[in-house]
């Protein structure tokens, strides 16, 4: 339980840092395959599947609430400490995914699969190096349809190991909008503001709504790839991990290399690479 409640804040924080892929964490920590399983047979195995999906949600829950307080600072004050961390985490579940392949015959197609979601990452690092115009969240009809379908797109993309949800929530406008709602919405909860929580409701429900149907819709189409081409869908993933550390680096700010943060930023990969290696065992 404990466990699990790890492996979800460690999803949760990575879901809220444009340029890291929530699902690729989830793959780096062994639990990718049997998540998928639980969210589409949530009804027909409720029990175990609920046992399993609790404890990781609420870590989720509180990674995302916490960071959306903490990691601005993190990444202000130890940019290069901070990314590096992400890198380890993310390159420490290469090994269980190569354990895949090793061994297997390879096809060009598989070589391929894993090409082109390397240039699909990268490429996407490229393109959302800048923020566009801030979404606007005003409370009307027309705004709580647009973020239920952002929700949508954004939750879907979270699922997919090596895509940024929170990339794509950038390019759309609404990263920093939504990371706003979220802290706002908590500082109003521990005040009991009750404006404050209603506003807060106003974004987060339908946007929250639309999250939840985007991993159900996502879910089911994940599953059916990885029971029919199961060799093309590892060799994908190898891509998006392999291209998940040049992703950070393009979408990250750093400041001048010093021994100093170079030094902690090696112990900082090595750490993050340990934690991966251990939540996937």
């Amino acid at each position: 339980m404990i466990k699990s409640f790890l492996k979800g804040i460690v999803i949760g924080i990575a879901n809220i840092v444009p340029g890291v892929s929530g699902g690729t964490m989830m793959v780096s920590m062994g639990i990718y395959d049997k998540l998928i399983h639980c969210i589409t047979h949530l009804f027909s195995e409720f029990k175990k599947s609920v046992l399993f999906l609790l404890p990781i949600a609420i870590g989720m829950v509180a990674a995302i609430a916490g960071s959306s307080f903490g990691l601005t600072y993190l990444f202000e004050n130890f940019p290069i400490q901070t990314n590096l961390l992400f890198v380890g985490l993310i390159l420490g579940g290469l090994p269980a995914i190569w354990g895949k392949v090793k061994g297997k015959k390879v096809h060009g197609g598989h070589m391929a699969a894993g090409l082109l979601f390397f240039v699909l990452v990268v490429g996407l690092a490229v393109v959302g190096e800048t923020e566009g115009n801030a979404a606007d969240l005003t409370f009307n009809i027309v705004n709580v349809v647009k973020l239920f379908g952002v929700g949508v797109i954004a939750s879907a993309t979270m699922v997919i190991p090596g895509v940024s949800g929170s990339m794509v929530l950038m390019l759309m406008g609404f990263y920093h909008p939504v990371l706003n709602a979220i802290k706002d919405f908590f500082t109003a909860l521990a005040a009991m503001d009750i404006d404050g929580i209603m506003t807060g409701c106003g974004i987060l429900i339908p946007f929250g709504l639309g999250v939840v149907a985007g991993i159900f819709g996502i879910a089911k189409l994940v599953e059916i790839i990885f029971e029919k081409f199961p060799l093309y869908a590892y060799w994908a993933i190898i891509g998006l991990i392999v291209s998940s550390p040049v992703a950070i680096w393009l979408m990250g700010t750093f400041p001048a290399f010093t021994v100093l943060n170079v030094l902690t930023g090696v112990i900082a990969l090595a750490v993050g690479f340990v934690i991966a290696l251990k939540l996937g065992e």
